[in-house]
């Protein structure tokens, strides 16, 4: 086989996508995490949190997805599997050393069982999106799949955030839903635990399309 020849596309997908890529990042941490040193939109400000917590979320769940549209079920929930074991060991470790520098009451939060759901809720919108597109690559199935997986994932996180959460975040969440930021009781709690997945379940939908024209699937559908 032919060695391809060195292009000038080669240089840009090499060496200017990741140092994009690596700029975005600092962006992110330095001026829209609200908890950066610089941040630049505001303590709480809800495009700050969904633009960080909500697309960690969406990186997580968005994995199985893909994987569920473009090969099958399976491949779907075992992803779910690896993405939400490792985002519920972070962030339950992370949220164990933050209450600890706070000096108050100690909490387990490897023990939270809502925070332990992120992994099923990964392996649930993994097999769903994959068992309701179930090997179509029409665009209107892909779409139905995606987003029927994500708002129901979202229902039940919501829920399990609202109930069965240790005292400290789920104390936040009742103040979330009954915060009147927008006016209306329970729309700033809607918009940043739906509005992240609803995305996800329209952009993973558009990205399994674009990459089937190229054929960057495991299993070529006919």
């Amino acid at each position: 086989m032919e060695t391809p020849k060195f292009r000038l596309a080669d240089i840009f997908q090499g060496i200017f996508i990741p140092i994009i890529l690596v700029v975005l990042i600092y962006f992110l941490a330095y001026y829209v995490n609200p908890g950066g040193s610089l941040h630049i939109i505001g303590q709480s400000n809800t495009i700050g949190i969904i633009l960080t917590q909500g697309f960690a979320q969406m990186i997580v769940l968005g994995v199985p997805m893909i994987l569920g549209l473009l090969w099958n079920k399976w491949a779907g929930g075992a992803a779910g599997f690896i993405m939400g074991g490792i985002y519920y060991l972070a962030e339950a470790g992370y949220s164990n050393g933050s209450y600890a520098t706070y000096n108050v009451f100690t909490y387990n939060f490897y023990g939270d069982l809502s925070m332990l759901s992120y992994l099923v809720m990964a392996v649930i919108i993994g097999y769903m999106a994959g068992a309701l597109a179930n090997g179509s690559m029409n665009f209107k199935r892909l779409l139905g799949a995606g987003l029927t997986a994500a708002i129901i994932t979202a229902v039940i996180q919501a829920y399990f955030n609202y109930t069965i959460s240790l005292a400290p975040a789920r104390t936040m969440n009742h103040q979330m839903w009954a915060s009147t930021a927008y006016l209306v009781p329970g729309l700033y709690g809607f918009v940043l635990q739906f509005i992240p997945n609803i995305a996800l379940g329209v952009i993973i939908p558009i990205l399994a399309k674009v990459m089937s024209w190229y054929g960057l699937q495991p299993v070529r559908h006919q």
